[in-house]
């Protein structure tokens, strides 16, 4: 399956709309911030979002992507989750 990429920014340009990717190939969906991944999820799974240690604009990302903060998890548990979910798929 070829994956499927777009914006899930709201910023008001599509000049910007690059620094809020969102890509979906097939089971597996990530979202970006910039070139970073933080945020995923795998069908059948929760939603697995990073804790925002960079800064006001990806945590503007990362609100757009889901505003519940109790739902954020570290770099550590961010990892090792994606290890365990993504490990047959990628």
């Amino acid at each position: 399956m070829l994956p499927s990429i777009s914006s899930y920014g709201h910023y008001r340009s599509n000049n910007y709309g690059v620094n809020t990717l969102r890509v979906d190939i097939g089971d597996l969906t990530v979202w970006y911030s910039y070139q970073t991944p933080v945020a995923f999820r795998v069908l059948g799974n929760e939603l697995v979002i990073r804790y925002n240690s960079w800064g006001q604009t990806t945590g503007k990302h990362l609100n757009w992507i889901d505003d519940d903060h109790s739902k954020r998890v570290d770099a550590e548990t961010f990892q090792r989750l994606w290890n365990e979910q993504t490990g047959c798929l990628v």
